[in-house]
């Protein structure tokens, strides 16, 4: 990135999950003067795995806390937003969905709310997904397609947009959009989700279940991958090539069954003996859902760095640090 991040003032929600600590991660290796916004401490989060507590600004608490975003995007002098802090469990949505309404929705207009009011921000990156599409009949994903979804978490993603682009078009506001498919990789701890569960069920030696009939079809995104997609939009908003505004899908543009996932993990573990359990009970979910990165190449110079297998071979080897660190305790 030839130093742009270098003493860059940077502002990242959601920095103890998923995709938040690498981020963060990336963003002190390049010399940025981050600020983490903090709800919970994630004991085994990746964020105090890897240390990042002793290496940025820490504030607590919550994303829909309008005034303390407006004081810390003020009293830091933010000039980046990376807007990643979500509610992201789809069933955690269905089962509850006025708390995710109020951390996706109401979280992403606090956030724009504060860095339209603050005289230093220049450029905001929102997370959102290929969920945010809903179902069509057509494939891959394009960002001339609608948004048209259905499901609660989806419908929050689909919102979120809306509200960034309004917040563009009616104050000018330099927000994007990131829209990628299904992230893994290491320190994602929500087992229930095909990857890690895999991973954990080969590690302790018993079968992966599978809710599905294993035939949805899926983009799976290496994490590390996803962070140099949100660093390239992000930098490339200071050129006038019609980012600010915009929707970016990133994907590795290699789509695969959910079974062919699993399967790929057990052969990567050399734990092909362990024959998924298939339930095929899984109902209300789109079939076939993945997208075209060809808008992110053409505009961005973007493309992705690994390919599925080298992206399964790192997380692979995470977990099992991971879980060799918690035998000890």
């Amino acid at each position: 990135m030839s130093g742009y991040w270098d003493r860059k003032k940077v502002f990242v929600t959601g920095c103890t999950g998923l995709l938040g600590p690498w981020m963060t991660e990336r963003l002190v290796q390049e010399g940025a003067e981050l600020v983490a916004l903090v709800r919970d401490r994630v004991s085994h989060s990746n964020f105090y795995l890897l240390g990042l507590d002793r290496k940025v600004s820490i504030v607590n608490g919550d994303v829909t806390d309008l005034a303390l975003l407006e004081r810390i995007l003020n009293e830091y002098e933010i000039e980046t937003v990376f807007h990643l802090a979500a509610q992201a469990i789809v069933v955690t949505a269905n089962r509850s969905p006025v708390s995710t309404f109020e951390s996706n929705i109401r979280g992403t207009w606090s956030i724009l709310e504060a860095s339209r009011r603050s005289p230093w921000v220049k450029r905001i990156v929102v997370a959102s997904s290929d969920k945010a599409y809903g179902e069509h009949t057509e494939l891959p994903y394009n960002e001339g397609m609608s948004l048209q979804p259905t499901n609660f978490y989806d419908v929050t993603k689909a919102s979120a947009e809306l509200i960034s682009q309004a917040y563009f078009k009616s104050y000018r506001l330099p927000v994007a959009i990131a829209r990628c498919g299904n992230l893994y990789g290491g320190g994602d701890l929500n087992f229930n989700r095909i990857v890690p569960g895999t991973i954990e069920s080969a590690h302790r030696g018993v079968p992966t279940v599978i809710r599905s009939d294993g035939q949805y079809v899926r983009d799976y995104f290496y994490v590390k991958d996803a962070v140099e997609a949100y660093l390239s939009l992000a930098q490339h908003m200071d050129s006038p090539a019609g980012v600010v505004g915009q929707a970016f899908n990133f994907s590795n543009e290699e789509p695969i069954t959910v079974l062919g996932m699993v399967e790929r993990i057990l052969k990567r573990m050399g734990r092909e003996e362990l024959k998924p359990e298939v339930l095929g009970n899984a109902s209300g979910e789109i079939v076939k859902q993945y997208l075209s990165s060809r808008k992110s190449r053409e505009t961005l110079g973007w493309k992705a760095a690994f390919s599925l297998d080298e992206g399964l071979d790192q997380t692979i080897s995470w977990y099992r640090n991971f879980f060799a660190g918690r035998s000890r305790q």
